[in-house]
């Protein structure tokens, strides 16, 4: 069994493109068959998030720590418990490819770090700061980023790191410099595709949303400097 872990705080407004997407995941026909899950974590929701994931087939968790970290720890050890050999993490304001699973698992590998493309920026995101953006990003194989967003690691290799660690940010982070010390085969890829949200409002302080914001404030910064 392949699992799909979303951890969710307050995603009423994304929950549904991120289940759909999700869903047309599991049923991709190179799968051949094999019984995916889609869990999502409900995390300290006080909004529809509940509500929407009712409205699907997949399995749901409710916790109230109120930290990523936790959250993820917690999903991947319901998986783990109910059999799955692999699990995919995403978010809840993404949308994973229709063959990304398939292209995870086509890796081969221990554990897949995957890219994230920004869907729509936000209106304070200036053509500076995007620019700023793709010139340090390396939307390609071989690439150096962690994203929470698309990251897939074997039942054993999660076992072998330790599992999430209850970090307020950063989890992935941490998990995949674990696995690096044990010497796990890690794939460093752009084939496993999944679109993001570039909001600032992030739910996990000193995230993706976190990192955009603060490179939107120096182009601004540097923006006011030369009107000066």
């Amino acid at each position: 069994m392949i699992g799909i872990l979303i951890p969710a705080h307050n995603e009423e407004d994304l929950l549904d493109d991120c289940l759909n997407a999700a869903m047309r995941a599991s049923r991709h026909g190179l799968l051949a068959g094999e019984k995916v899950e889609v869990l999502v974590v409900l995390d300290s929701c006080t909004d529809r998030s509940a509500q929407i994931v009712s409205r699907y087939p997949v399995l749901s968790l409710h916790i109230d720590a109120r930290n990523v970290g936790q959250a993820r720890a917690a999903g991947a050890q319901l998986l783990l418990e109910r059999g799955a050999r692999w699990i995919s993490c995403s978010d809840a304001d993404s949308r994973v490819a229709d063959d990304w699973l398939v292209a995870q698992l086509g890796l081969g590998a221990d554990a897949v770090c995957g890219t994230v493309t920004v869907e729509r920026w936000h209106e304070s995101f200036d053509a500076a700061a995007q620019i700023r953006y793709h010139r340090h990003y390396r939307a390609c194989d071989g690439h150096r980023h962690i994203h929470g967003a698309n990251l897939g690691i074997s039942a054993d290799a999660y076992r072998w790191a330790g599992g999430f660690k209850p970090l307020a940010c950063d989890e992935d982070v941490q998990l995949v410099r674990e696995l690096e010390l044990d010497g796990a085969n890690i794939a460093w890829s752009h084939r496993p595709q999944v679109l993001t949200s570039a909001r600032f409002d992030s739910r996990a302080r000193g995230g993706f949303g976190d990192y955009l914001r603060n490179l939107a404030q120096i182009e601004q910064k540097k923006a006011d400097q030369i009107d000066l």
